[in-house]
């Protein structure tokens, strides 16, 4: 299997038959997105920065496409992006080690 086949290209059809299956819950979940990516709390550039890492972290190649170009045209630098990948991988990496202990401690108990 290819990755084109894995991961196609969103197409307008392919877009709108998404939309058709379920219009009411697709407008829902685009007025969600608008709003979660707007300045409050934080600017709009950072939320679309975490996004970026969270991409990552669960490996969606859309978004990390998508809100890399969201963290590019809200200002957001190659180095500010680059630097967000790096929190993303020291998380994962940091939950791996983390996890460890289960093993770890699986390990050492006394098999009866």
């Amino acid at each position: 299997m290819s990755k084109k086949d894995l991961f196609p290209i969103i197409t307008p059809e392919l877009a709108q038959e998404r939309h058709d299956l379920a219009p009411e819950i697709m407008d829902a979940w685009r007025n969600f997105s608008k709003e979660v990516f707007k300045d409050g709390a934080l600017p709009a550039k950072t939320k679309e920065l975490i996004a970026v890492a969270v991409a990552h972290v669960t490996q969606c190649p859309y978004c990390i496409r998508g809100h890399t170009a969201g963290a590019m045209r809200r200002g957001a630098t190659k180095e500010e992006i680059m630097e967000a990948i790096w929190v993303a991988s020291e998380m994962r990496s940091g939950a791996a080690y983390a996890h460890s202990i289960i093993a770890v401690d699986e390990m050492t108990k006394e098999k009866k």
